[in-house]
């Protein structure tokens, strides 16, 4: 299968990587540990499931956000406030 069509790199194939083994360890622990919604800051009921699905989204708005702001800058910082985004949004959402 000729997969030329997309830009294979090494920061791609880390990127798909960790999305991967984030889904796995997802998949783990819902089979492992099954979970209850839950009420949090954002005022309705989540799962982690939820939680994961809104922190890569507001990840990407973050970083987008990041590039049209910031110019030149380089992504780390918008990797760092996606970080700590994640971070709040699965403790407190």
């Amino acid at each position: 299968m000729a997969l030329s069509w997309m830009a294979w790199t090494w920061q791609t194939a880390l990127f798909f990587s960790g999305l991967l083994a984030v889904l796995a360890v997802m998949t783990t622990l819902a089979a492992l540990r099954p979970e209850r919604d839950r009420i949090g800051m954002l005022g309705l009921p989540t799962t982690r499931g939820d939680r994961l699905f809104l922190t890569l989204l507001g990840s990407a708005f973050i970083h987008l956000g990041w590039l049209a702001l910031a110019g030149d800058a380089p992504l780390w910082g918008a990797s760092i406030v996606s970080v700590v985004y994640g971070a709040i949004l699965f403790r407190w959402a």
